[in-house]
This record gives C-alpha cells, structure tokens and sequence, in this order.
C-alpha cells in the first residue's frame, strides 16, 4: 500500500472537469499538497494508507470555490452604509471612512475575518482589490490561504498613495515581494476607468505584458458610469480601455451590466474575463450582466462576490444561486446557466481569469488539494437526486463542514485551523467601536 498524507472518503466527488460530472462513494487522495488520484472507497482503502482520513458519506467534495473579486478587508465595513446609490454611498459614506480609519491594521484585521468567513463558505481563493496589498497578503500568507492580491491603482491621493505613479510603483515593490511567495499571485489592479486617467492604464497595460500579471478593474458598473464617460470621452469605457491597450485576454472586468452587442464582440475577439457579481449589482441597483449573451459569444464568465460593504456577505454558494437565477430572468430562458454551469463559473471560470488553472478550480490529478467538502444529509438538500443541482439551488453555507487549501484542513467540522475566532470577534467590535464613535461625531 502507498503511504499518503490524506485520504478523503466521500459520498460524490463533482471534480468539475469533466463537466457536469459526478462520481458516487469515491475517494479523493491527496500527498505533498497535491491530489494524485480519485477512485472508488473501496479501491482507496485497498491502495492507500493515510496519515490522515476523513470519512465523509454524506458529503459531496467540491473543487474550492473562487470569488474573483472582493475588497476583503470591507468586512470590517459590513452593513456600515446600505440602501444608498453607488456614488453616494461611495463618496459621502464609504470614501470618507477610509481616509480616517484604512491603515495597516484595519487592512491586515480585516483580511483575516474575510478569510475566515471565506473558508466556512468552501472559499479557497480569492482576488482581492484594496490599499496596503501587503497587508492583506501577510494575512492570506499566515492563514494557509489562497489569494489574487490586486495592486491599486487610483489617479487621486489616498491612505495608500498620492498619485497614479506612486501607486504604481508600490505595485511594482509588491509584486516583486510576492513573486515567491507560495499560494499568492498578484494582478495590477486600477480601480474603474473612471478614477485612472489614459497615461496610467497605458503604463498597466505594458507593465501586465512584461510581468505576465492579469489586470483587474470595475468596468460598465452602472448606466450613469458609461453615460458620463461617452459624454466626456466620446465613447464607452469599454472602447476606450481597447484603445489604451487595456482590453485583453489579461482583463479581469468586474460588473460588466451595461454591454452593446459591438461590446460583447469586443469582448469575445479580445478574450476578456467577465466577474458577475449579481447580489451586489442588484442591492445598488447597478444593473444587470448578459450572462447567458456572454457566455453564448464564447466569454469566460466567473462569479465574485463584492465586498462586504456592499453584498453584504461572502457567501459564494449563495452568490452561485442569484448568478443561476438571475441569468434566467435577464434572458428570459429557463434553460440558461444549469447547476453545473454556475458551478463551473465559481470555480475553473475564476480559475482561468485569474490564471491559476492549472494549480486549482477543480478536482484533478496534479492540481493543488483545494477542496470544499458540504453535508448533503441535512433536512434542506433532501431528498437527493443530484447532487450538482442541490448544492446550487438548495444548500446553504452552513453545511460547508471542511475546507482544504493545499491539502491542509483549515476548516474541520466547521472549527478554524489556523485562525483564531476568539480574536477575530474582538477586533471586528473594536473597529465597530471606531466607526460608531465616529459617526456620533
């Protein structure tokens, strides 16, 4: 028998790839952080030996879920301003309470409850957009987590930087740093084409190029964003991010709910990654993304959640319901977007925006153990007669027991590993102490 390090017994095991694929009373396999084989439980126990073994009949493993955008260090902003539009709530609420309180602390503290909050949700990577990068990799980095760390890049002075090239070069000095850092990639991240200006993205696109990075931005976020821009422009965001080079196979475009048919195709010949954040754009009312439209044209669609400042959660399993719903509501089709599509979308769709398909986003031999294990025996997924529909349309995160990074359990029957939650309630009331004081002022 071959000595491993894990062996995950299971009732189903939905790898991803092959799609819509479900393998019944299967074993994942797992040594040196990798999955090497995924085989039947009896053959499993006839094969291997493990260190470790869970038993897990009622489970299904998934690969872990990918939220292609997030402002992770926001959780500390959950529920802080809601019911508002997109530029009040930005400018009169969510702006001013970053330029007093955002530091390193807040960034580093707020990371690791959004990283915490992401593993009880079967979360095992996510791409991330906010001021001290660094911070929020320290965090991903002693927690065991996955994580797309973006460099900011905004035109105006903020806690982080003063101006477009200062951004820029703390960008630079980031991503040099974390080159070698295990489970951490980076993208250049400027913030939406409306707070860059044309010199900096065009000093991004080349920088993307040359450091082999993708490039992460909010683009067509809302009606009054595209209006402004062709009104100031003379053409959409879209075409005017293609004529600075911007728009690419490396493009990461986040919201994308206002889109023309030429914009779809433009979209479709440059290779550009969509993120769909449906619960987000519904709650500010942002607008809807062509989801079925998009992925008809051939585009790679993924699923993020926002931050928590304006979601208000991390919830991806939830976040893959609204994604399926609303794409049948928006197209007007019952058939757009099945279970295993909106799975697909929240694991090896992020997965390749974010470049990182051949490490995770799904069950493969080779590929990085990173796997979320959900009890498909509560009263709310039963009965059961597939799996793939009733972990879309029916499960909840609270039935997320386990989750591995790396083959490393950080979330054992639903107790944290490496993360302290103790510690991590302490400081999410001390910054709630300092907002609330704030406002009082």
């Amino acid at each position: 028998m071959q000595r491993v390090d894990s062996i995950i017994n299971a009732g189903w095991v939905i790898p991803v790839e092959p799609t819509a694929t479900c393998f019944e009373n299967h074993s994942v396999i797992i040594d040196q952080n990798k999955i090497i084989d995924i085989i039947p439980n009896e053959q499993a126990g006839q094969q291997y030996s493990a260190t470790e073994t869970f038993d897990l009949p009622n489970h299904a493993l998934i690969p872990g879920l990918i939220n292609a955008h997030t402002h992770a260090s926001m959780n500390l902003l959950r529920g802080y301003a809601d019911d508002l539009t997109l530029m009040d709530w930005l400018q009169n609420h969510i702006w001013p309470a970053e330029a007093k309180w955002v530091n390193e602390d807040f960034v580093h503290e707020g990371t690791q409850l959004a990283i915490a909050e992401s593993l009880r949700n079967g979360v095992t990577c996510f791409n991330d957009m906010y001021f001290f990068p660094d911070q929020a990799a320290k965090a991903v980095d002693e927690a065991g987590y996955r994580a797309s760390i973006g460099l900011i890049v905004i035109d105006f002075p903020t806690v982080w930087a003063a101006n477009a090239d200062e951004y820029l070069d703390k960008a630079l000095t980031i991503h040099k740093q974390l080159k070698s850092v295990d489970r951490i990639t980076t993208t250049l991240a400027p913030h939406a084409p409306y707070t860059v200006s044309d010199e900096p993205l065009k000093k991004i696109a080349a920088y993307a190029d040359e450091l082999n990075i993708p490039i992460h931005m909010h683009v067509h976020e809302t009606k009054f964003e595209v209006e402004q821009a062709i009104e100031q422009k003379g053409v959409s965001p879209l075409i005017r991010l293609s004529e600075l080079g911007i728009a690419s196979s490396r493009l990461v475009a986040v919201h994308m709910t206002q889109l023309t048919e030429e914009e779809i195709q433009l979209c479709a010949e440059k290779q550009i990654n969509v993120v769909h954040c449906a619960e987000s754009n519904m709650k500010l009312a942002s607008g809807f993304c062509p989801v079925h439209t998009l992925q008809e044209a051939g585009i790679n669609v993924c699923i993020g959640t926002d931050g928590a400042a304006s979601n208000n959660d991390l919830d991806m399993l939830g976040e893959m319901r609204s994604a399926a719903l609303l794409a049948k509501a928006v197209s007007d089709n019952p058939t757009a977007v099945p279970a295993h599509i909106a799975l697909e979308m929240a694991t090896i769709n992020g997965a390749k925006a974010l470049e990182i398909d051949d490490i995770t986003g799904s069950l493969v031999k080779g590929k990085a153990a990173d796997i979320a294990a959900i009890d498909l025996s509560q009263l709310e997924t039963q009965p059961l007669y597939n799996p793939i529909s009733q972990i879309v349309y029916s499960a909840t995160r609270s039935q997320v027991t386990h989750t591995w990074i790396d083959g490393k359990c950080l979330l054992k029957n639903r107790e944290l590993t490496t993360l302290d939650e103790q510690k991590l309630n302490e400081n999410s009331q001390k910054w709630n102490n300092k907002l609330r004081e704030t406002d009082k002022k």
